[in-house]
């Protein structure tokens, strides 16, 4: 679990393991290790880690599945990966459990759905896309007046 992690997040990011040694300050021998599995970092090197990766040290040292098995990969730090979600016959979709409590969502709750055409779509809980786009307009009607 560790161990893939830094190896998916060294890959997406580019790096060698020599870059990211030298970045946290050890030897390429010891990360070498902790991409093996051999050992594993101390929790100051962890914090460095995740510094350098932009994750947050959860997501560094766990991983996520879906429900079908794939491995989801630790997400930038604020931005979170869910796992997948399956629409039945009535196109309803059930947003994970988890999803719901981090974002305190319950029954009942109002929410605009925004789209792209190339990126997908998106849930803004109502009141505060509302909220925003009241301070837009309220910034817009003030321009105006300048």
């Amino acid at each position: 679990m560790f161990k893939d992690n830094l190896i998916m997040l060294r890959s997406m990011n580019g790096y060698s393991q020599e870059e990211i040694a030298r970045e946290i300050g050890i030897s390429r021998q010891a990360y070498a290790k902790w991409e093996n599995g051999a050992t594993v970092p101390d929790i100051e090197k962890c914090q460095a880690l995740a510094r350098v990766y932009g994750v947050t040290m959860d997501s560094l040292v766990m991983s996520g599945q879906t429900e079908d098995g794939m491995v989801v990969l630790p997400g930038p730090r604020g931005k979170n990966i869910w796992g997948t979600v399956t629409m039945n016959e009535r196109g309803q979709i059930v947003i994970p459990k988890a999803t719901r409590d981090h974002f305190d969502f319950h029954a009942g709750q109002r929410f605009v759905l925004l789209s792209d055409d190339e990126e997908g779509l998106a849930l803004a809980p109502s009141e505060s896309f509302e909220r925003k786009m009241n301070e837009m307009m309220a910034q817009s009607v003030k321009k105006m007046d300048e």
